[in-house]
């Protein structure tokens, strides 16, 4: 069974960084394409940064220029570089793995917490 760990979560003040890495296992982990979703309370799922397999990258407007993603291959690792937080990025951040709409993996979602 496909799993996806996410870890890097917490509660980091606002202008400050966190680094999320989503790790994965029984997937062969270099086909698929991987993105970070985040839900914030009230709020519906929304995509945050999305890596292909060929490591091309695509980023909601919001975090344009201070969230980073890439993956690591060969240790089926998944990482988001967030740098200047702000309160609004405060949401529960998901790991993503897509093939196709039958062939794709969710993790359990990691709290990140802004404070102001």
């Amino acid at each position: 069974q496909v799993q996806l760990v996410e870890s890097g979560g917490g509660l980091v003040q606002a202008g400050g960084s966190l680094r999320l890495s989503c790790a994965g296992s029984r997937i062969t982990f270099n086909i698929y394409d991987m993105a970070w979703y985040r839900q914030a309370p009230g709020k519906q799922r929304e995509l945050v940064a999305s890596i292909t397999k060929g490591s091309s990258t695509n980023y909601a407007d919001s975090v344009k220029g201070r969230f980073t993603i890439s993956r690591d291959n060969a240790k089926n690792t998944v990482y988001l570089q967030m740098n200047s937080l702000k309160p609004e990025d405060t949401a529960v951040y998901y790991c993503n793995a897509k093939i196709s709409s039958v062939r794709e993996y969710w993790g359990q979602g990691t709290q990140v917490t802004v404070s102001s």
